[in-house]
């Protein structure tokens, strides 16, 4: 059986955090001697840390909360496709790559070179893409980045467009590893009610 491969953030004190944003920790709320029988432990992080997706929520107060997401969409075939080099992602870097009927994007830039530490410039999504993918049946857009917009816009107009667009955003892979192809992709969020985005645990196997 093909092995599953682990395109995750580990989550520890040094996954990197978006400046001012709540920084990752865990302690032992509990420990097995001061409760007699078990460790208990307890997190502290932004949504937004490490491998996540973001719901509607996030960037409209009247958008889709992660609860409310279509779970379909994070599990199933998936395309890997490497886009080195660039400082946008937008229709003329996609024009010779094969998308067609591609539900699940995943585009490997490459270009967050130490993952300890948050970039300060990372290519972004030309919001003219949203409309190219979602005609070539596209749902789903994961990036190994924190962000599909400029890291210091405030429009998040790329965000904007992809959900009008119908197109769920994945952040954060790792994918330095992952030669282009088709997989099979599991990145399922946590059932929280309320939330704007979700941790997941992403993993590929190749098809």
């Amino acid at each position: 059986m093909k092995q599953w491969i682990d395109i995750s953030q580990r989550l520890d004190s040094s996954v990197p955090t978006w400046p001012g944003d709540t920084p990752f920790s865990y302690r032992l709320a509990w420990t097995k001697q001061e409760s007699g029988s078990v460790n208990v432990g307890q997190i502290t992080m932004s949504i937004h840390t490490g491998t996540h997706i973001d719901a509607p929520f996030h960037f409209d107060n009247e958008g889709k909360r992660v609860i409310d997401l279509d779970l379909d969409l994070y599990i199933g075939p998936a395309r890997v496709i490497y886009l080195p080099d660039t400082d946008r992602i937008s229709v003329e870097e996609l024009t010779d790559i094969d998308i067609e009927g591609v539900k699940r994007l995943l585009i490997r830039t490459g270009a967050w070179k130490d993952i300890s530490v948050f970039p300060e410039k990372i290519p972004y999504v030309h919001p003219e893409i949203a409309s190219y993918l979602a005609a070539r049946g596209v749902r789903l857009l994961g990036l190994d980045l924190p962000s599909v917009d400029p890291l210091d816009s405030k429009e998040l107009t790329a965000h904007h467009e992809l959900t009008r667009n119908g197109i769920h955003i994945l952040e954060g892979l790792m994918l330095e590893s992952v030669p282009p192809g088709d997989y099979e992709l599991a990145a399922l969020p946590l059932p929280l009610v309320e939330a704007d985005g979700s941790p997941v645990r992403a993993v590929l196997r190749k098809m």
